[in-house]
């Protein structure tokens, strides 16, 4: 169960990253609500996962999966660049996650 909680604080930690970039300082109502919520769901969640999981572990899953998710949307909604090397160090991070679950899974 703590690492169904990761995954989805790591899908919240998403959700606040770009919701960020559509409240535009905080100054729009709405995404602002929206990414406040997602940054409490993304903690408290967060905090569920480190009842169990090694906090070292918990805490670089939780970026890692916030991290690739940025940057995939980045690329699909914003149009960042997709260059060979940005989606190698996306691949690296992912396998760095990976290796995380199965070491404490």
């Amino acid at each position: 169960m703590a690492w169904i909680a990761l995954a989805l604080a790591g899908l919240f930690e998403i959700g606040w990253a770009v919701g960020l970039k559509h409240t535009e300082g905080f100054t729009r109502l709405w995404p602002s609500v929206w990414t406040a919520a997602a940054m409490v769901a993304s903690i408290v969640l967060l905090g569920f996962a480190l009842k169990s999981l090694p906090l070292g572990t918990a805490y670089a899953v939780w970026t890692g999966i916030g991290t690739v998710g940025t940057v995939v949307l980045g690329m699909l909604l914003f149009g960042e660049p997709a260059t060979a090397a940005r989606l190698l160090c996306i691949a690296a991070i992912v396998g760095g996650i990976a290796g995380l679950k199965l070491l404490h899974g």
